[in-house]
């Protein structure tokens, strides 16, 4: 569903002449570069918006760019009023201003839910488990002393510390959605991802908790609002209680699928007004143009995501579900390379693990296995040849400790591959296999040294995706989906939520989709990986 792909969304600030430098730390590299101002003859500096500084700056969904003058006394207070516009969630009452907010069908004081639901779940006394619609949580918490600071995000040459406020998610007093007239449907889309059915669980819960009865399962993504010979799943607690116990999706996953105006016109059709999304950022950027659509038309529809990316490169977010569960999987099949690898006679195990665009999956399983020599993910450059390659210093492993083992992203070394133009489904760009690709080159280049060696090339990434979630996984999922709920009775859409900074919280679609997110090379995380394996720069 080429419509339904993410947008790159094009955002360029700015920067007018001032007596102060600006800094720009350039996404996907370790160099920080203090750029000077230039003289008032000059053009203003344009910046990529895939730089942490223009990502910062305030930019309203990529459509207008914003000048910051860090000359003006005042800069600091319209950032700050700037971002607050852009991370604000749309809500029903953007449409529809007479929306009428009711009393919250949603109380923990009384579990049983009644049939009048004008008063909601009646309660002797005031229920404080209720988000205030002005509870806000911090998008950023570490204030920056200097731009030298390994993995510094800057707006000005001070480091100036910037408030960022977001969306807390949570059960709002007021509800816009009477639950006897709510039909609530739910879609898998991508592929598998541990977790998947424990938000699907627990969004169902939660949704009969508010006392919605018409629950339905879209069947294989976006594909199950066209193909006539798919059907619509009901669903209740009963149908759901035990799915979190198997992996995989019990509504199936797909990717691409009809057009936005196909998929809005059978909705209307089947009378959907809540819909529940889970996928990538293909997926939530076909959320997001669902949602507008559906405000186009005047239709009174929450449309609400769950990020689900096993990679983890969805934008602001401290991780998305099933990532925890593949960084705990992936370490069965590096042991398995460590002992293949320490048991054979120069011994080389090399382990391809997710990472399209992104290798939080190597460098975390990497740096909890203690047993990796070498991790190669997509953000940092490197040589397989040469006197500072690759290859060169597995040789000097294998001379001083016998072995090793390599640990890689699939969409490391995309560079050294034949470039290929196939797309998938969802318009994702068809990866060369790199894992195959050096398992290759190893062997090649140690027999032109005349050093034997035997390699062992493990990809378990089927095997990693298709498992049940882990208990950190089972508990995010759950808080994920009660929250996907909470949001849609608030009357809000075209959000997604997520955890971030240890708290829930809302975001606006267009905000976590612009770019993945990626392995900063000056970050911490990445510096603490590079202690562990030892690995020099391979450039």
């Amino acid at each position: 569903m080429e419509t339904l792909s993410p947008p790159i969304i094009t955002s360029t600030v700015s920067i007018p002449c001032s007596n102060s430098s600006v800094l720009v730390r350039s996404h996907g590299l370790s160099s920080l570069i203090l750029r000077k101002p230039r003289s008032p003859a000059a053009n203003p500096s344009l910046i990529s918006s895939r730089s942490s500084f223009t990502r910062a700056s305030a930019v309203e969904h990529g459509k207008t760019s914003v000048s910051i003058d860090l000359s003006d006394p005042n800069w600091k207070r319209k950032y700050e009023r700037e971002f607050e516009e852009r991370f604000s969630i749309p809500h029903i009452t953007d449409v529809f201003p007479d929306a009428e907010a009711i009393r919250s069908t949603f109380c923990l004081k009384m579990r049983s839910p009644t049939e009048d639901f004008v008063g909601g779940y009646p309660s002797d006394e005031e229920w404080h488990g209720y988000i205030n619609n002005n509870d806000r949580v911090l998008l950023k918490v570490i204030s920056y002393s200097s731009p030298t600071s390994a993995g510094a995000e800057c707006i000005d040459s001070d480091c100036s510390w910037v408030e960022q406020w977001i969306h807390r998610a949570g059960p709002r007093e007021k509800i816009y959605f009477r639950p006897e007239q709510v039909k609530a449907a739910i879609i898998t889309c991508g592929g598998l991802c541990p977790g998947l059915n424990d938000v699907i669980r627990h969004i169902v819960i939660t949704l009969e908790i508010y006392g919605v009865k018409n629950i339905v399962g879209i069947p294989f993504g976006y594909k199950g609002f066209s193909d006539k010979d798919l059907t619509e799943m009901p669903l209740s607690r009963k149908v759901v209680q035990n799915i979190h116990l198997s992996g995989g999706s019990l509504l199936g996953v797909s990717r691409g699928g009809p057009s936005v105006s196909e998929i809005v016109d059978s909705m209307e059709e089947r009378g959907i007004n809540m819909l529940f999304v889970l996928g990538g950022n293909g997926t939530h950027a076909g959320a997001n143009a669902i949602h507008d659509e559906c405000r186009k038309r005047k239709m009174k529809v929450a449309v609400v995501g769950v990020p689900k990316t096993i990679d983890n490169d969805i934008l602001h977010m401290d991780k998305t579900f099933g990532f925890d569960t593949a960084v705990e999987e992936a370490q069965r099949a590096i042991n398995s390379a460590y002992i293949e690898a320490h048991s054979a006679y120069h011994g080389i195990g090399i382990v391809k693990l997710m990472g399209r665009n992104s290798g939080f999956i190597a460098m975390q399983a990497s740096l909890a296995s203690g047993q990796v020599d070498i991790c190669l993910i997509p953000e940092v450059p490197f040589n397989i040849h040469g006197p500072n390659g690759v290859l060169k210093h597995l040789k000097y492993l294998i001379e001083t400790k016998g072995s090793a083992v390599i640990c890689v992203a699939e969409g490391a070394g995309q560079n050294l591959l034949e470039k290929t133009n196939a797309k998938d489904a969802s318009g994702n760009t068809i990866l060369g296999d790199f894992g195959v690709h050096i398992q290759q080159e190893t062997k090649k280049y140690f027999k032109e040294v005349s050093m034997p060696v035997d390699v062992k090339y493990i990809d378990p990434t089927y095997m990693i995706r298709a498992v049940r979630a882990n208990a950190s996984d089972g508990i995010l999922c759950t808080v994920l989906g009660q929250n996907a709920v909470h949001g849609a009775f608030a009357g809000y859409s075209g959000i997604t939520v997520g955890i971030i900074n240890t708290h829930y919280a809302y975001l606006p679609i267009p905000e976590v989709i612009a770019y993945p997110k990626s392995v900063d090379p000056n970050s911490r995380m990445w510096h603490r990986c590079l202690t562990s394996t030892g690995q020099p720069d391979f450039i």
